[in-house]
């Protein structure tokens, strides 16, 4: 396989600051889907178990869709108008839910919201590395993070005033209207100083046209991609009921303030991801893969046994401090991994989909489960549970995982 491609002329501010504010508006819209739709189908008197199910619903379909997500931006010509009708598809089902929050309505929104989904996380990571190349590529992912979190942030903070000041509803319809700005600011990427090739992760592209059957064996064949997408995997599993399963305890014990105080448990957690995420590349190309995965799921394991004995609504806020450092390191590490063992084969964004694939089984089987467990068994066993499954990621990226970190510019092996 060959070598990375020579490099070309810097892409201009104009595309650079276009994906700055694609990836802050994304965010912005992505936030409404989070927490707040279990707070908002809790006041329309669902259970958890129904909460859990629609939820696992959206999972299972991005499970599904994971793989030929990646596949589809593999193969687009234009990652920018895939994924602009994915965000007009996002849209639109934010404002399906505000019209109309029934079992059926909801689960059709949930799932165009997750097959949309499949694509986007595939086509930012597609449309950096078309931008600035493989060795440009951890820098960018950490501005990626950094205007994320802001993103995040700034949408939990005026949603959850949105949701206190007049319901929370109201939090689907910012959602909707959110859209917009996410498609303009999309627009202002430059198409042609995207290198399409590379964006595909494309090393030498006529050895990889003649070679992409042989090309697919050896990735799937991988053994970091394998073991990394099953810690991933772990990770999904214990992560994904968190935040929901403690927006139902909250709504239950101070419903008043609930939306409030969720808001304030996303905005704490982007805080960090915004301070710090720019430096997880750095630190990772310095330390290696290794430790910073370690750290990830340390800080998951802390922020599930606290959730199992704190019971002050108030201060559950705090322990979100613990959800900053594993966003922080796996908003960096998920696509820089998979960039080290797949760049040259032609099928970057597949390898996204695989380890996409990881986390909708993680996360489908995460928020049913604890949601049954929370109900039969109460809150505080759930998140001892996935305090318990945490630990179990760690041992694994610490017995098996080797590290994928290159010092030169040969692709990881």
């Amino acid at each position: 396989m060959g070598q990375p491609p020579a490099p070309r002329p810097e892409p201009s501010r104009q595309s650079l600051r276009g994906l700055d504010w694609f990836v802050f508006f994304l965010a912005d819209v992505q936030t409404g889907f989070g927490p707040f739709i279990a707070v908002y189908l809790t006041t329309q008197k669902w259970t958890q178990s129904e909460i859990g199910l629609v939820l696992s619903i959206g999972g299972i379909v991005g499970l599904i869709g994971q793989m030929p997500g990646g596949a589809i931006i593999d193969a687009a010509k234009s990652e920018r108008l895939v994924a602009g009708l994915a965000v007009a598809t996002i849209g639109c089902a934010a404002l399906a839910y505000a019209a109309w929050p029934i079992f059926p309505v909801v689960a059709i929104a949930a799932t165009l919201h997750a097959a949309a989904s499949c694509v986007l996380g595939p086509a930012i990571a597609a449309i950096s590395l078309g931008l600035v190349g493989p060795h440009g590529m951890a820098r960018r992912l950490g501005r990626n993070a950094r205007f994320a979190s802001l993103g995040s942030g700034v949408a939990a903070a005026v949603m959850g005033t949105c949701g206190y000041l007049l319901s929370s509803r109201s939090v689907f319809l910012v959602t909707f209207v959110l859209a917009f700005p996410t498609l303009i600011a999309l627009s202002r990427i430059c198409d042609n100083e995207i290198n399409i090739a590379q964006a595909h992760g494309v090393a030498d592209p006529p050895e990889a046209e003649a070679a992409w059957f042989a090309s697919l064996l050896s990735l799937m064949r991988k053994r970091a991609l394998l073991i990394f997408a099953c810690g991933v995997f772990m990770l999904q599993l214990a992560n994904a009921a968190m935040l929901p399963l403690m927006a139902g305890v909250v709504t239950t014990r101070s419903s008043e303030w609930a939306t409030v105080l969720i808001a304030f448990c996303i905005v704490v957690p982007q805080a960090i991801v915004a301070l710090t995420s720019p430096s997880v590349g750095a630190v990772a190309q310095s330390w290696g893969r290794r430790p910073l995965l370690l750290l990830g799921f340390g800080a998951l394991v802390f922020r599930g046994l606290l959730f199992a004995v704190v019971h002050d609504p108030y201060l559950l806020v705090a322990v979100q401090i613990f959800d900053g450092i594993t966003a922080a390191v796996f908003s960096v590490m998920v696509p820089l991994i998979v960039a080290d063992v797949a760049f040259g084969s032609g099928h970057f964004n597949l390898a996204q989909g695989v380890v996409g694939t990881a986390t909708g089984i993680g996360a489908s089987l995460s928020t049913v489960l604890a949601g049954y467990v929370s109900d039969k068994f109460g809150s505080a066993t759930a998140f001892a549970g996935l305090a318990g499954v945490a630990m179990a990621g760690l041992l694994l990226i610490a017995l098996l995982m080797p590290e994928t970190r290159q010092r030169d510019s040969r692709r990881a092996g």
